[in-house]
Formats: structure tokens, C-alpha cells, sequence
């Protein structure tokens, strides 16, 4: 296959589209001077931006004066993703593309779907339980049930059962309905409501699944950001949103009546994401009409609202396809692709269509099937919607894929808002203790980490280190950073202010009774990422040379810088990648996510940054270097480090560190409060206590 870049197709589609491509991200070239009083306040991205408090005293102040410009995080971040994003699809044939669109579903499925023990889940028996049927409407019932998942994990669901269909066995179309965060209405909410009904009294059987964080599941405990509790524990967390999807149409495809060779599966936003998902990774579905719930990764890097939440970009699906792959993977079924012009969440059809309309259409042409593939966009309401002109689109598609010859659907939405039925109505009984992310979780980090006790013997427990080392960095993706330093220039016209003079590249300031010189640093790391540092050093000849992280950020260490400084001893502190200022201005855990997505962890991303650090303190400084870290992420990566490179500094102290990794799941937190834990499989190798031990050395 030719390769062509996922930022040139985005691009040339953008062209051939008359689509806008302006970037909503701030641009790498922006030099304008990041201060922390300008930040946005969006609480999961910058509450570690420890802004000074007001007048604050000399040190504080030289500590949180900015030394990366504003957007720089943000535009190295999304090099950084954009760079590792698979080539676009470009096949030179079908059987080509049927050849690669085959690898890519294998190996979705195999590592990144049912990665690790999640595999036994898919192959674990689930239940079925019908409830009973309740009347619909003239012309239909809906008969209610639930189903598991997974062992343990059950999900709500209903079937419109048109009148009259008894003996016709395998001949009724059907279809699978999904939503997306619609909140406590989950499968109640009125669009799909509409939808199912007016499908019903058409004569289709519809089927209409609960999903995480909605409707009946709506509990906290289902916040999608909490599945990366699984991947933790070597189990994709990815598996329970593609198993809701894959069980119900299983279900569906067992009701005797069902026509398997005439099933459609559709939804709205995160329902529009498991229409894409289970149409281009099953096979069984003969019709797939996604409605405003996905765009290329190139496009989300964009515009960065569109970056979804972590099912949309779970671990390493990005290292092994874009979702321009797996849109063109629908063909050559008909395909139906709903965008909505003044979108007000996410996928706005100008940003999001024309990418992949450009990969997958002549995939389409291929097949000699370019009339399969269609688009709509709604400009009525053209919100973010799922409303009567994208209903009456897809029922269009409906009448003309599914119904042949004189078997016709009306195509006009009937109208049924009298038959819409309360959310009471609707529920389905689930068990009081249905299995959660963090349930899940919980079971599978009991016997972990794996192998914890070392031989007894000497030559056994150096082998058995080299093996826990040799894990940890395959575990984290770790990869050694090139460091080189810039010193920063402080403006010559500062003048003198009290207890600061100001001259190019270094800076005095009186801290107590100590008067400590300050040099700012941006420390380049590779092609991608800044490290900002400030050293502060003590008059005379430093004992020592202390490098500080805090996951607070650099002016939340003031106190401590002063008490080393008092010791004589010189002082670094720098921030890591997505801590203090080196957090992105917004977005900054999707980000995390994405880049995780392909391929690259964030605690091994941050682990390198400190090692390059340390390197290039030890080559300017004889005296002993110590690593001092405060809170539980920095402390985290700072074990990485030191335990890949047990002679990269020459102490490591950490404080409020967690105690172990299970305290993660035990706190039921999200990728967002820690991005740097949520690293597959990092607790079936080490949890805190075998990284201090390993950091010792054997």
C-alpha cells in the first residue's frame, strides 16, 4: 500500500470537501509568554497549575515565572499523536484491502479488544433473562430483558416486536439501537424512542440496549474514565463496551424471526461509536448508520472537542488503525454516514465528514459499490441530534438495502409521541450488585503483581531483577530521551527590583538569609517534548545537587527549595509532562489518552523525561545528584525511573507516594486523576512496594 499520512488525507479531504481545516488548537509558532493567571479553569487539565499566591515572596515568584510559551505542551503533545498515527488507507485493489482490513480486525480484536485477561470474558458463557412483555403501541409490544456483558455485568435492554410475525421465521429485517451520554433517560430518551417504534410499525424488529453511565446504569461507578481501572490489571478495559454490543446482537440474531441477512445497527454520538466499532469489527451487520459519533484521529487532534472518551481511544488502538481504517472496513455493506452542521458537542459534520469520506470511498469504488456508501448532513436542527430529518435519512437507507421489489417501507416518520413511554415504564429489573469497572478491577488485582517473591540464592535473585527490569521498561514503552540544555534569557531591562537584580540568563534572589542564584532552563528532549527547569543554586560550593518534582508544580516547592538551600545545597525543579507547566491549556487527559492510544504510555513518557534529566545534571555537576519527588505521580515515574537505572541518581526520596497501585482501584479513581497508573498491565508486573526494592538494586 502506498502510505499517506493521516495529516495529509485530513488535509486533501478538507480540499476536495470545501471543508474548513483552521486548527482550534493553538499553534506551534505562538510565542506569546504562557502566565497562570490566564489559564482556563477547567478543573481535570489545570488544577495543577499552582499559580502563586498574590505577592508572593521573591522565590515562589522566580519559581512559577513561566519559561514555556503559550501552546507549546499542547502543539509537542499533538506531534507527538499525529506522528505515530497509522498511514491512512489507500489500497491499490480489493482484494488488497480485504487482505489488510482482515489483519487490522484480527488484530483489533486480539490487542486491543480482548488483550490479556479479557480474552476470558469474551469466551465465558453469558446469560440471557426475559422479563415479560409490556404493551407498545397499535401495531407493536416491547418485550423487556437483561443480559450479561460479562460474567457478573448485566445490561438493561428491549425489543420492539412488530403484530403478526409469528410464523415468519428468519424473514423480519431487524435493528440494533444504541445511544450515547444521554444521561438518566439512557434507553427512555425520546429520539430513540421515536425511532424504535416508528422501526416497530414498519414491520422491524428493533432492539434497544442500556449502555454505561445511562439510563439504569447511570451510577458513577460506570464513568466510562473509570474503565482504565481494567487495563491496569492487564485486562483491556475496551472488552466490556465491545462485549454490551457484541452479546445484544447475538440476542437479536437469535429471536427466530430475524432475517440475519437484513440487520442494521445505528445510534446517536457514543451510540454513533458502537455503530462504527461493531459494524467494521463484526461482520453480521448488513447495514451501518452511525450518526455524529466518530472522525479520524487527525481531525480530533484539531479539534480537540471531539476527542472522546476513553473507549473511543483506548490502549494502542491508534498504533494499529485510524477510524478512517475502520470506516472504510464497513465496505462493501451500505454505510451511512450522519453529520450535523452546528454540532454543539462534537464531530461537527465541516470538521468531520470530509476525512472520511477521502479514505473511504474509494475503498467503495473498489468494490464497484460506490452507491453503498452515503452521507447525510442535517442542518435542522444541526445540533448535536438523532431528530426527525436524520431519523427519516436512515429509514430511507432502511427502505433501500433491506426491503426489495414491492416490500417497501413508508419513509415519512409516523408520528408516535403519544406512545413514547416514562422511564419507569422502561425498567428493567438488574441484580442490587451488578458487577462494576471497579468490581471487575478489584477481582483481578488480587493475585497481583505475578512472581513477587526473588530466588534466595544470588545468582537467581540478579536474574529475577533483570527479568522484573526487563518487564517494567516493555511494560511502559520506555525509551531513553537525548537531553540538551537552553538557558533562558532573562530581559536586560528587568532593572533592579528588592532582593532581585536581573541580568542576562541568571538571576539573584534572597531567600531567608540566603542568597541563592537562579538559572531557568528549557531542557529539549528529542523531537518532541520541553522540560521547563529552574536551578537554584546557594552561594559557595553546593554539597549537592537535589532535583525536585512535585505533582503540584514548581511553585508549590518553595518551601522545600529554601530548607535545601539552607542545607548548601544547589536545587533543580522541573516539571513533567502533563504536571505544572507542562500541562496542556485544555484537554490535557484526553491528550494523555490519545497518546497512550498510540502506542506510548505517559508514566514511561514521564519516566524518560527524568532520567534526561538527571543525565544531563550529572554531566554539569560533579557533586552527588538526589531525586526528590512529592505526590503520588511524580513519585511514581521517579521509581521507574530509578529502578531502570539504578545508577541515575544517587538517592531517591519520595513523599506522599502511593503505597500501592492498588490504592488506584481501591479509590475508584479516573485516567484523569492519575493518567501516569492507568498503564496496561503495569500491576501484573509491580506495584510500589517491588519498585522501591527493585530501586535498590538486587
Amino acid at each position: 500500500m502506498q502510505r499517506t499520512t493521516a495529516r495529509a488525507v485530513f488535509l486533501l479531504a478538507s480540499a476536495l470537501t470545501g471543508f474548513s481545516t483552521a486548527a482550534s488548537s493553538v499553534p506551534a509558532t505562538e510565542i506569546a509568554r504562557f502566565h497562570l493567571a490566564d489559564a482556563p479553569t477547567k478543573a481535570d487539565d489545570v488544577k495543577a497549575r499552582s499559580a502563586p499566591a498574590s505577592n508572593p515572596d521573591p522565590l515562589t515568584a522566580a519559581l512559577a515565572k513561566p519559561i514555556l510559551g503559550r501552546g507549546d505542551v499542547m502543539a509537542a503533545l499533538s506531534r507527538y499523536c499525529l506522528d505515530r498515527l497509522p498511514a491512512a488507507p489507500n489500497p491499490a485493489s480489493t482484494a488488497e484491502w480485504q487482505a489488510e482490513s482482515e489483519r487490522i480486525r484480527k488484530r483489533v480484536l486480539r490487542e486491543v479488544v480482548f488483550r490479556g485477561r479479557a480474552a476470558a470474558w469474551r469466551d465465558a458463557p453469558a446469560r440471557v433473562e426475559w422479563q415479560g412483555t409490556i404493551p407498545g403501541g397499535p401495531g407493536y409490544c416491547i418485550r423487556k430483558l437483561r443480559y450479561e456483558a460479562l460474567p457478573g455485568m448485566w445490561i438493561p435492554a428491549l425489543v420492539y416486536m412488530p403484530d403478526g410475525i409469528e410464523g415468519k421465521i428468519g424473514e423480519v429485517p431487524a435493528v440494533l439501537n444504541f445511544h450515547g451520554h444521554v444521561g438518566g433517560p439512557g434507553k427512555a430518551y425520546v429520539p430513540k424512542q421515536i425511532r424504535c417504534i416508528n422501526l416497530a410499525k414498519r414491520g422491524l424488529i428493533a432492539m434497544s440496549t442500556g449502555w454505561f453511565a445511562t439510563g439504569q446504569l447511570v451510577h458513577q461507578d460506570y464513568l466510562h474514565n473509570r474503565a482504565p481501572q481494567l487495563d491496569l490489571c492487564g485486562a483491556a478495559g475496551l472488552a466490556p463496551f465491545h462485549l454490551l454490543m457484541t452479546r445484544a446482537l447475538d440476542i437479536l440474531l437469535s429471536i427466530e424471526q430475524v432475517d440475519s441477512r437484513r440487520v442494521a445497527v445505528t445510534g446517536l454520538s457514543g451510540g454513533g461509536w458502537q455503530t462504527i466499532m461493531l459494524g467494521s469489527l463484526d461482520r453480521r451487520p448488513t447495514l451501518v448508520a452511525p450518526v455524529a459519533g466518530h472522525a479520524a484521529f487527525a481531525m480530533r487532534v484539531e479539534h480537540p472537542l471531539s476527542l472522546g472518551d476513553y473507549e473511543q481511544m483506548p490502549c494502542d488502538l491508534a498504533e494499529w488503525c485510524d477510524y478512517s481504517h475502520l470506516t472504510a472496513m464497513v465496505a462493501p455493506r451500505p454505510l451511512l454516514l450522519t453529520y450535523n452542521i452546528k454540532d454543539n458537542c462534537c464531530f461537527q459534520a465541516d470538521q468531520a465528514l470530509g476525512s472520511l469520506l477521502a479514505t473511504t470511498l474509494p475503498v467503495y469504488r473498489l468494490h464497484g459499490k460506490p452507491r453503498f456508501c452515503r452521507w447525510h448532513v442535517n442542518y435542522d436542527p444541526g445540533t448535536h441530534n438523532y431528530e426527525r430529518d436524520n431519523r427519516e435519512a436512515f429509514y430511507r437507507m432502511v427502505d433501500e438495502f433491506l426491503f426489495t421489489g414491492d416490500d417497501r417501507m413508508e419513509t415519512v416518520e409516523i408520528p408516535c409521541e403519544s406512545e413514547v413511554k416514562k422511564f419507569e415504564e422502561l425498567v428493567v429489573d438488574l441484580p442490587e450488585r451488578n458487577a462494576t469497572f471497579q468490581a471487575l478491577a478489584k477481582q483481578l488485582m488480587a493475585d497481583l503483581p505475578r512472581d513477587l517473591t526473588p530466588p534466595d540464592d544470588v545468582v537467581g535473585r540478579h536474574a529475577w531483577v533483570k527479568q522484573r527490569r526487563d518487564a517494567l521498561r516493555s511494560v511502559t514503552r520506555y525509551a531513553e530521551l537525548p537531553v540538551e540544555g537552553e538557558l533562558v534569557e532573562e530581559p536586560t531591562n528587568a532593572g533592579e527590583k528588592a532582593g532581585e537584580s536581573a541580568t542576562v540568563g541568571l538571576l539573584s534572589v534572597r531567600s531567608g538569609h540566603t542568597t541563592a542564584t537562579i538559572r531557568r532552563w528549557r531542557l529539549l528532549l528529542g523531537p518532541y517534548w520541553t522540560v521547563p527547569a529552574v536551578e537554584i543554586t546557594p552561594p559557595g560550593k553546593p554539597v549537592e545537587t537535589v532535583l525536585l518534582a512535585a505533582d503540584k508544580g514548581r511553585s508549590a516547592t518553595s518551601d522545600r527549595v529554601a530548607e535545601l538551600l539552607g542545607q548548601g545545597k544547589r536545587v533543580l525543579v522541573f516539571d513533567l509532562l502533563l504536571i505544572g507547566e507542562q500541562t496542556p491549556e485544555s484537554h490535557g487527559s484526553l491528550f494523555a489518552m490519545l497518546a497512550q492510544s498510540t502506542g506510548g504510555r505517559i508514566v514511561g513518557i514521564q519516566a524518560a523525561q527524568i532520567a534526561a534529566v538527571a543525565r544531563w545534571t550529572r554531566l554539569r555537576y560533579p557533586s552527588p545528584v538526589r531525586l526528590e519527588t512529592c505526590g503520588p505521580r511524580t513519585s511514581l515515574s521517579a521509581l521507574v525511573a530509578t529502578v531502570l537505572d539504578p545508577r541515575l541518581v544517587d538517592g531517591l526520596q519520595t513523599r506522599e507516594s502511593l503505597e500501592s497501585l492498588k490504592d488506584v482501584i481501591r479509590n475508584n479513581w479516573t485516567f484523569e486523576q492519575m493518567p501516569e497508573a492507568f498503564c496496561f498491565g503495569l500491576l501484573e508486573v509491580v506495584d510500589i512496594e517491588q519498585l522501591r526494592r527493585l530501586a535498590e538494586g538486587p
